[in-house]
């Protein structure tokens, strides 16, 4: 039976920028094997399968090409997206995830999502060493959140010059490198790159969750709620970020670029 399946780029900041998703509805009563082995056959940073429970509420989960995730933001925003680009004309979307129950609503003409708070730890002397010497001792200040390593630079510069070492992240006891510094551009409060060849995904384009652990330490830092990020990725993408307690509200657009029926 086909699938109907949507190749949507998430946090655009305009042609063939932002993170490319593949979104697939399915019936849910498909295995986690075979929405591998689909996300496999895509092999883009992540594909989201959704299926219909009742109203505005909708199941999703999210694969990369080599495993299950807990949590994606610009797959999550690709698929209300789809939704929406399908005819739903409910404002808000409900997706029961991994990760609790996270609520999409339309925003204009971008989308707002209702995330987790990634707060971030500094690192201890012991584990922040083999994270100074793969970034060669430039790190400012070093950290983690629930997955994933974050450090921070001294300029943006130093984040878009960066060259990752994929072996030596892999070797991290962490999901990903997240790298971060202060914003070079006007309305632009910082920058990151996140990489992350555990998961089979070495440099994501956005990274949504990403910036559950960005918006803590930059709001912290910068003594303010309201964030926007620039993903320094080739690709390029933009988050806008507003924090409220354990909560953080994405935002960003979408383009759908692609859509077609799955046969496999």
């Amino acid at each position: 039976m086909p699938h109907p399946i949507y190749i949507v780029d998430a946090f655009v900041c305009g042609p063939f920028t932002g993170n490319p998703a593949a979104v697939c509805l399915i019936s849910g009563k498909e295995s986690a094997q075979w929405m591998q082995r689909v996300a496999a056959e895509m092999n883009l940073s992540e594909t989201a399968f959704i299926w219909h429970l009742q109203g505005n509420e909708w199941v999703l989960r999210w694969f990369t090409p080599r495993c299950e995730v807990d949590l994606c933001g610009h797959a999550t925003l690709a698929a209300a997206h789809t939704l929406w680009q399908r005819g739903s004309d409910h404002d808000s979307i409900e997706f029961h995830t991994r990760s609790g129950v996270l609520t999409a609503k339309r925003d204009g003409q971008g989308i707002k999502l209702d995330f987790p708070a990634d707060r971030p730890e500094p690192l201890s002397p012991e584990a922040a060493a083999s994270v100074q010497q793969l970034v060669k001792d430039k790190a400012q200040w070093l950290g983690r959140g629930r997955d994933d390593a974050l450090v921070v630079f001294a300029s943006a510069e130093e984040v878009r010059q960066f060259q990752p070492d994929f072996a030596q992240i892999q070797a991290l006891p962490y999901r990903g490198l997240l790298i971060t510094a202060r914003g070079d551009e006007e309305g632009l409060d910082l920058v990151s790159r996140f990489f992350a060849p555990t998961l089979g995904i070495p440099e994501d384009p956005v990274t949504g969750a990403a910036h559950c652990l960005l918006a803590p330490y930059w709001c912290e830092r910068l003594g303010r709620k309201t964030l926007r990020g620039l993903q320094a990725s080739p690709r390029t993408g933009l988050v806008e970020m507003v924090l409220s307690g354990q909560r953080v509200t994405l935002r960003g657009a979408a383009n759908t670029v692609l859509v077609g029926e799955f046969l496999g």
